[in-house]
C-alpha cells in the first residue's frame, strides 16, 4: 500500500504483517500511528542523526540496531556523519520529514534513537537528557517523586525540563541547551544534577553506576549523556506486548499519568486533543554554566570527581577504575 506523508508518497510493503501478536497490531497500524502523531515525531527527530531499532519480524522476533544508513536510502533523506568513542565514524540518517519516519517504519523500525545533536554539528549536544530509571523494588510513582525534585534542581540552576514517559516505568527529562559544550561537559553537568538530586533524596535516588550499590532507588543514568548513547525519542513505539509509546507530558500531568495507557491506539486521540505538548522545546536553548560550576564545587569541596563510563568505552581522563566494588574488595582481601 501507499501512504501520503505530507505530500510525499511512501510505499508500505506487507502492511498486514503482525508486529504485536498479543494485540494483533500490524505494520500498517504502526505506520498509521506515526501518521497520526506526525508533527510530534518529526519535531523530536528533525535533523538528528538517528539509530533505528528494527523489528522485522515483530516484537517477538529478533531485533537489531541500525546505526549506518542503509544502502537503499532514498536521496531525499539526509544523513550526518557521527564519530563513535572508538574514533570510527558512520553516516546516520537524519529524519527531516514524516516521509523519512514512515520509510524507516517500513523497515520494521519501532523505536527511534536520536542523538542529542543536530546534523550540522555532531560534536556539541543541544539537549541535556536525564534518565530516571526505576530499579527493582521501585516503580513509576517513585520516578515521579524524583522528577518533581529534579525539576526544582533544574530551576535552581536556570534550566527547564520537559518530561516524558520512557514507555516503561521510568521518566525522561529533556532540557534544550545551547550547542556550546562537548559530550564530556554535558555528561559532567548531568552527573552534577544527579548528585544534587541524590543529596536531596538520599533514600530514593542514586547515581551509583554499579547495580549492587543502587538498592531500591531511582537511578539517574548519567551515562545516557555519553557519546553514542541515546534515549528513545518522544512518540517512539516500545517493544512490549501492548505497543506502548514514549509519551510527552506536561509537568502537571506526571502524577496522574499511567504509562501503560499510552500506546499506538490511545496516543492518536490524545494528540488530536492536545497536540504536541513539547512543541515549544526548540524555542529554548539554556546554558549549563551553573551546573558545571556545581560540578566544580563537588570536585573541590566534596572530592567528587568523574564516574565510570560504560565498559565498551575507551578509558577516559580522570575516570575511576571500572571495577565492581565487591570484586575490588575481594581482590584486596586476596592480596592483603
Amino acid at each position: 500500500m501507499e501512504l501520503d506523508a505530507d505530500g510525499r508518497t511512501v510505499r508500505l510493503s506487507s502492511p498486514d504483517k503482525v508486529y504485536f501478536p498479543e494485540r494483533g497490531y500490524t505494520k500498517r497500524d504502526v505506520a498509521e500511528y506515526f501518521l497520526a502523531v506526525g508533527p510530534g515525531i518529526t519535531r523530536a527527530l528533525r535533523d538528528r542523526p538517528t539509530t533505528l531499532q528494527r523489528f522485522v519480524d515483530g516484537v517477538e522476533g529478533e531485533f537489531f540496531y541500525q546505526k549506518r544508513a542503509p544502502k537503499n536510502l532514498p536521496d531525499w533523506i539526509p544523513t550526518a556523519r557521527i564519530a563513535f568513542p572508538s574514533g570510527r565514524t558512520a553516516d546516520e540518517i537524519c529524519p527531516a520529514s514524516l516521509g523519512a519516519v514512515l520509510w524507516a517504519a517500513n523497515l520494521g523500525t519501532l523505536t527511534f534513537h536520536p542523538w542529542p545533536v543536530r546534523g550540522a554539528d555532531t560534536d556539541h549536544p543541544d539537549e541535556l537528557r536525564i534518565d530516571l530509571d526505576p530499579q527493582p523494588g521501585t516503580d513509576y510513582a517513585d520516578a515521579v517523586r524524583a522528577a518533581h525534585e529534579l525539576r526544582s534542581v533544574l530551576d535552581a540552576h536556570g534550566l527547564r525540563g520537559w518530561p516524558k514517559t520512557s514507555g516503561g516505568r521510568g521518566l525522561h527529562v529533556f532540557v534544550p541547551i545551547a550547542p556550546q559544550w562537548t559530550f564530556t561537559e554535558v555528561r559532567r553537568a548531568a552527573i552534577a544534577a544527579g548528585r544534587e538530586l541524590e543529596r536531596r533524596m538520599p533514600d530514593r535516588v542514586t547515581t551509583a553506576w554499579w547495580k549492587e550499590e543502587r538498592g531500591e532507588r531511582i537511578f539517574v543514568d548519567f551515562n545516557q549523556t555519553a557519546r553514542d548513547r541515546t534515549i528513545a525519542s518522544a512518540y517512539s513505539v516500545r517493544p512490549r506486548p501492548h505497543a506502548p509509546v514514549s509519551a510527552p507530558l506536561r509537568w502537571e500531568e506526571i502524577d496522574d499519568a499511567e504509562p501503560h495507557d499510552f500506546d499506538i491506539q490511545t496516543m492518536p486521540k490524545r494528540f488530536a486533543d492536545v497536540g504536541d505538548v513539547h512543541a515549544d522545546m526548540d524555542d529554548h536553548a539554556f546554558r549549563l554554566d551553573a551546573l558545571l560550576e556545581l560540578a566544580d564545587r563537588d570536585a573541590r569541596e566534596r572530592g567528587l570527581g568523574d564516574l565510570p563510563y560504560p565498559p565498551e568505552y575507551p578509558k577516559m581522563p580522570g575516570e575511576p577504575k571500572r571495577v565492581q566494588p565487591s570484586r575490588a574488595r575481594h581482590d584486596e582481601d586476596a592480596t592483603g
